[in-house]
């Protein structure tokens, strides 16, 4: 029997931090138990004897073996302070160290308590007007899924393209240098070039001009690998296809192989290009660049490196 109250109260904790925002992940058994914890409710609890005292991650767990029957292993305090706790605060709904901020992280006297402003949350729910004192919360709170997406907004940043037009990239990995390529080789090497397809690690495709590949005579397989970007230049009848080479990915001969198989169809020339940050990236890779492909660096943008054949900056 007191199991199955330890459920109910779990499932009620999971609806609380469900209304104030909470993802999935934030709203799991260990978020629940948490929650119990902090608001000192256990099975014969009601929710209007809630309170906020301070509570280290030790006496946290002891409340969840002793007063929840659960027999969390001792090395999971990680787990609780950092995929439980850290949520928690990071949105106002815990505090930490509130009466020492000074104190330091590896301390003993680390402690953690529910915020006054969710307390009545707590203290409320059952009752008729719960969602009231919910939304009373939430309209001075940042939810968890509001600071998410708030976090990935800032991981990502613009490219502009030659057309003028804009997309957004998750930043990080190569994507800063494909930016570069859009933006500065582009518009100094290719004359209204024309985007056909650029990919991002967040999203498998940004840019994908089918139609345009297709009429090249270009159906791409859908499980190959593509190159980062290509780009059309309808004014010489070529296509450039490039590789942001940051830590792996310039133009091997395996590689040289694979994209004119994969491009074999196009009616436009093609032109390949493996696209370095810097020199000393483009040290490390050099001896294994393919013949008959160019190279164009980041840091000094107004020139390119032609690997032999008997033109510069053209198709084979």
């Amino acid at each position: 029997m007191k199991k199955v109250k330890v459920v109910k109260k779990l499932d009620q904790a999971r609806e609380i931090l469900t209304a104030l925002g909470f993802d999935a992940k934030r709203t799991n058994a260990l978020a629940c138990r948490t929650l119990l914890a902090l608001a000192n409710v256990s099975e014969q609890t009601p929710w209007d004897q809630a309170t906020n005292d301070r509570m280290g991650v030790r006496a946290i767990m002891d409340f969840m073996r002793e007063r929840l029957d659960y027999p969390i292993a001792e090395n999971s305090r990680e787990s609780v302070r950092r995929f439980v706790l850290k949520q928690f605060v990071e949105v106002g709904f815990c505090l930490s160290n509130d009466d020492d901020p000074a104190r330091p992280t590896n301390s003993s006297k680390n402690n953690y308590r529910l915020s006054d402003s969710a307390l009545p949350v707590l203290r409320h729910f059952l009752d008729p007007n719960w969602e009231e004192y919910v939304a009373a919360y939430l309209a001075q709170s940042l939810t968890q899924i509001e600071l998410q997406k708030a976090a990935r907004e800032l991981e990502r940043f613009d490219i502009v393209f030659p057309s003028g037009s804009r997309q957004s990239l998750k930043a990080g990995g190569q994507n800063q240098l494909i930016k570069e390529m859009v933006e500065v080789f582009c518009p100094h090497f290719i004359k209204d070039g024309e985007v056909l397809y650029i990919g991002d690690a967040d999203q498998k495709l940004v840019i994908y001009e089918e139609e345009t590949l297709h009429s090249l005579g270009i159906h791409l397989d859908p499980h190959g690998k593509f190159p980062d970007l290509v780009v059309l230049d309808r004014n010489r009848n070529w296509l450039f296809l490039m590789e942001a080479a940051t830590t792996h990915g310039p133009i091997d001969h395996s590689r040289y192989r694979e994209l004119h198989d994969l491009f074999k169809g196009s009616s436009a020339g093609l032109v390949l290009i493996s696209c370095f940050p810097d020199k000393r990236t483009l040290r490390k890779f050099l001896p294994d660049l393919a013949w008959e492909t160019e190279v164009w660096v980041a840091e000094e943008p107004t020139h390119m490196i032609h690997l032999n054949g008997s033109r510069f900056l053209g198709p084979y």
